[in-house]
């Protein structure tokens, strides 16, 4: 229940209507007060023009012949005092004397007035204009702009809130979609809607759920296949354990035991393969750096030869890769191991150069892979028809591994026929670049 209440307030909409609303009171807020005082401003110094003008042109009439003050409009208040005095209106007698060269403002009779002074041949003239219409016009201006802010405040804010609502409408439509998606429903997208900042994060979080739906499956294919592959294993050794408990005669200690080493062997072989699949799944990335992949083949071959295996090294060739060596060595030993578990007698190992790439070539002469079955000896746990289904010793993940591993430092690998009737696979990787 406090949750709606928090994110109407905390909302970036309100936000962001509150800040503008802010900025534009405060500048509309200055420039009325400072309107207001120019308004003023202005007034004062026009009746401060008036004043000054009637004090001279009323001054040069007294000084050039005699002039009666009392027939000047009411409207300015006229005063003369010293020699002649005289006065225009009853309010003009209460004029004080102003001193010369300044224009006061002054109060007679309860009202304001801007005077002058100045010294004539008839006396001190003093002349005031009446300044109520400048009061009365900052006054009406104050009351119109406090009117008026307001108002435009009002129609500001209702207008940015529309604006912000608008803006921020696909990021509460992005919300609801991603909300909306759980653990069950990772292939759903987020729509970006538009071609904007908006729409790249709408993209951005696209590519985080393909993440994280590719980090499920991969989970989950872990999982089915250590879930299956290890049923037969585990089968085996309890099925030799039974036997051995309800039959001690029909079996001994020895034949248990290399069950269940053999059994054990081929667990963490599946296992460590497993395992090693779901890293590379997962795009994970070991340290890189040059590798000699004609030193892995070579090494390879002398192993082949200890374990008494006809091998022909004479095609391997130099050859260098940027990647994991841990990796490539892997990948080589598995595609070696398993055309030696295939070979009749011979298996030869091939490394050159063909820029941009270098080829690792292992053929046996066995049987070889039915075309239409190239692509499938690189599944995972793939069992085919023919003498090339997992046999006794393979985990059925060594190729597969081989792909994922090519194809993590940008190669692949393949499957074609040998010159001697048998598989050739071509593992293809990107050649290091010189220097």
């Amino acid at each position: 229940m406090t949750d709606a209440p928090r994110r109407g307030i905390r909302s970036i909409r309100a936000r962001v209507t509150a800040g503008a609303l802010l900025v534009v009171a405060l500048a509309l807020g200055a420039g009325a007060v400072g309107t207001v005082a120019i308004i003023g401003q202005l007034l004062l110094s026009g009746v401060e023009a008036s004043v000054a003008q009637d004090l001279d042109s009323i001054g040069e009439r007294i000084d050039h012949g005699p002039f009666d003050v009392g027939d000047l409009d009411g409207d300015v208040l006229v005063r003369v005092q010293g020699g002649r005095p005289a006065a225009n209106d009853d309010d003009a007698e209460e004029l004080p004397v102003v001193p010369e060269d300044a224009v006061q403002r002054v109060v007679v009779d309860g009202d304001a007035y801007l005077a002058a002074s100045d010294e004539t041949d008839a006396g001190m003239l003093t002349v005031a204009r009446p300044i109520a219409h400048v009061d009365e016009a900052t006054a009406t201006a104050s009351l119109v702009l406090a009117v008026a802010v307001p108002v435009l405040l009002v129609v500001i804010g209702a207008v940015v809130w529309v604006v912000a609502s608008r803006a921020l409408a696909p990021v509460e439509r992005m919300r609801r979609q991603v909300d909306d998606i759980d653990g069950s429903g990772l292939d759903r997208r987020v729509d970006p809607g538009r071609d904007d900042e908006l729409g790249a994060l709408a993209a951005t979080m696209n590519r985080m759920l393909d993440r994280i739906e590719h980090a499920q499956k991969t989970q989950r294919r872990f999982v089915s296949d250590a879930s299956h592959e290890l049923r037969s294993p585990l089968a085996t050794i309890r099925q030799h354990a039974e036997l051995a408990v309800a039959h001690p005669s029909a079996t001994s200690v020895e034949e248990v035991g290399r069950v269940v080493r053999d059994e054990g062997m081929r667990m963490q072989e599946l296992v460590e393969g497993l395992l090693l699949l779901a890293r590379l799944d997962e795009g994970a990335q070991a340290p890189r750096a040059p590798v000699d992949i004609d030193d892995i083949a070579l090494a390879e071959v002398r192993r082949l030869r200890g374990m008494g295996v006809e091998v022909d090294g004479h095609g391997i060739g130099p050859g260098r890769v940027t990647g994991a060596e841990t990796l490539l060595s892997g990948a080589v030993r598995n595609l070696v191991d398993n055309a030696a578990r295939h070979a009749s007698r011979l298996v030869t190992v091939r490394v050159r150069t063909a820029q941009p790439w270098v080829l690792v070539e292992v053929e046996d002469d066995g049987s070889g892979v039915p075309e239409n079955q190239r692509e499938r000896v690189f599944e995972r746990f793939a069992r085919l028809d023919d003498a090339r289904a997992r046999d006794e010793g393979g985990s059925g993940l060594g190729l597969a591994i081989v792909r994922e591993v090519a194809r993590a430092h940008g190669g692949d690998v393949t499957v074609t026929s040998g010159e001697h009737g048998g598989a050739r696979f071509v593992l293809r990787l990107p050649a290091a670049v010189a220097g």
